[in-house]
């Protein structure tokens, strides 16, 4: 057998096409009614694709994480990330940490995850308990605190104990820092980006 497809993640649409990405595959553009690793498109709209694998239809969304069906339910035990770039040129994907939705904006000159008061707060992260730090931002000096994620996952990667500042302005989405980057080998192909797991 062998071909049977484990998770399918969404990066795109384009039409009557959903961008999948099959196993860490690299995203492929798949038809309506047509099949890639044995993963079937049954419908496809701007934000979601409804498809069927192994006989269960199941809804993947845009930027959501991936589904798996069969071998268990994909406890994040991925070993690569694959990002397609938005415009400007960034690399953006949905997420979470220690299990609550976000969304990450790729950003390898920050030294760890960072994220702003407003997102902290909504994600149950006592920030408040975490070491105070300053650091240098565009508006000058400003008082931080560091802390420590549980989990930080990304599609079917997740990586636990991952240090994070949390500064007192609203960011519009959170940083993906060097503290989770680093554990990844990174590779950029044109609008792709591929993280492949070191340790």
């Amino acid at each position: 057998m062998g071909a049977q497809a484990q998770s399918v993640a969404m990066t795109g649409g384009m039409g009557s096409k959903a961008l999948l990405v099959v196993d860490g595959s690299p995203p492929k553009a798949v038809g309506v009614g047509d099949t890639f690793k044995g993963v079937k498109v049954i419908s496809v709209n701007s934000d979601q694709a409804v498809v069927e694998m192994k006989g269960q239809r199941q809804t993947v969304r845009l930027g959501g994480a991936p589904i798996s069906v069969g071998g268990g339910g994909g406890g994040g035990t991925g070993t690569q990330i694959v990002l397609s770039a938005v415009s400007g040129g960034h690399f953006m994907s949905q997420g979470s940490v220690n299990g609550r939705a976000t969304r990450f904006l790729v950003d390898t000159g920050a030294s760890v995850v960072s994220m702003g008061v407003d997102e902290a707060q909504r994600m149950g992260i006592n920030y408040k308990d975490g070491q105070q730090v300053r650091m240098s931002t565009a508006n000058g000096v400003v008082t931080a605190y560091q802390v420590t994620l549980n989990s930080v996952r990304i599609q079917d990667v997740e990586v636990y104990n991952v240090d994070a500042t949390v500064s007192p302005q609203a960011m519009p989405f959170m940083l993906l820092g060097n503290s989770f980057l680093s554990r990844f080998q990174m590779k950029r192909d044109n609008d792709t980006l591929t993280l492949t797991r070191r340790y």
